[in-house]
């Protein structure tokens, strides 16, 4: 019998590497479940859209009736829920869409999957999987040491944040209530191929090889610990398949850096890999501007539990992870450009309840 996987948020950044990564490298069944918002983009999953094992369901997993035609229809093993609205900036300039997918969504999902769940056979109920796909940012801020582990409280300081929030504590109630196998992950910043062009690595990018101002909130000090996308992916599915339901698993790349060593380091490479006689260096195109509210100084995961119980660590550095994903951009722009259209440009985002006091 074929084994079947809904994946929340498929058309996106981490959910379509997810997609490539199930099509190319293992026997399950996939079947893309997103709604398609600004962020979502089904050129990000064209190279394995044509293979058979894959499906793609435009649905608003807030959506009770079109969710349980989806459970009804393609009969899961599992659901890899990555949905979610997740810009900060965005949050902070209209958190009802974060409300509403993040938590609304997130429950009617638990929802359709536990009464799905509780009508399979044993064998069933006992391989069935819930996992669902959260972020660090979830613990709030770090000072200058420490890090965030799976018992670290929960301190969210955005509406993104606060949403996603809601929803881990869902995901833990419909398994602590209901019995319903979830696992809970929260991941460090992800970076990479397919990136939406908002997030900080892909608008310094695109900035610097059209010669314009690159935004730096402050002066760059706030530190964040990098993940590239394929190694979170490879950790999703490590967990998926060897988790304990009920357990949380933090997953990091051990890549700390400030916010301006991240831009620096990108521009150095542009240097080197795209050279612009009318910018000798990139780095002078670097711009502070104001902070946004509620920026959180620095977040850095212990994925020591993840390393030790389940033998997962990272294969890229961020120093190879930046190269690979510079030199994507470089060779993707007419994909940038496909996606944006209009729709985003690069300006900045995030500013409600900021004044020039």
């Amino acid at each position: 019998m074929k084994q079947v996987i809904l994946v929340t948020g498929g058309a996106g950044f981490i959910g379509s590497a997810l997609v490539r990564r199930l099509i190319r490298r293992t026997g399950y069944t996939v079947v893309n479940v997103d709604k398609l918002t600004y962020a979502g983009n089904l050129s990000t999953v064209a190279p394995v859209a044509d293979d058979p094992r894959y499906h793609f369901e435009r649905v608003d997993i807030a959506d009770a009736k079109a969710v349980a035609r989806l459970f009804a229809t393609y009969r899961p093993c599992a659901v890899m829920h990555l949905a979610a609205e997740s810009h900060v900036d965005r949050s902070i300039d209209g958190p009802a869409a974060f409300i509403h997918t993040n938590i609304l969504g997130t429950y009617t999902l638990l929802e359709a999957a536990r009464h799905y769940w509780e009508g399979l056979d044993a064998a069933g109920r006992a391989a069935f999987r819930f996992l669902h796909v959260s972020t660090d940012e979830v613990y709030g801020m770090l000072g200058p040491e420490g890090y965030f582990t799976e018992e670290t409280p929960y301190r969210p300081s955005s509406p993104y944040s606060a949403s996603k929030a809601s929803s881990d504590h869902l995901a833990r109630a419909w398994h602590h209530t209901y019995g319903l196998p979830v696992l809970v992950t929260n991941c460090s910043n992800n970076y990479g191929p397919y990136q939406y062009p908002e997030k900080l690595i892909p608008v310094v990018i695109l900035n610097a090889i059209q010669r314009k101002p690159i935004p730096v909130y402050g002066r760059g000090e706030n530190v964040r610990d990098w993940l590239y996308v394929d190694d979170h992916v490879d950790a999703l599915l490590t967990v998926l398949e060897h988790g304990t339901p009920g357990e949380t698993y933090n997953v990091g790349g051990r890549s700390e850096r400030r916010n301006i060593d991240v831009v620096r380091a990108i521009c150095a490479l542009l240097d080197e890999l795209a050279p612009d006689p009318g910018v000798p260096r990139h780095e002078d195109l670097i711009t502070f501007v104001q902070d946004r509210p509620g920026h959180d100084f620095r977040y850095a995961i212990d994925p020591a539990k993840i390393e030790r119980e389940l033998g997962w660590r990272p294969a890229e550095t961020f120093e190879t992870g930046l190269r690979k994903t510079v030199q994507w951009y470089l060779d993707h722009l007419d994909w940038c450009r496909e996606v944006t259209d209009g729709k985003y440009d690069l300006r900045r985002l995030g500013l409600a309840g900021v004044t020039n006091d």
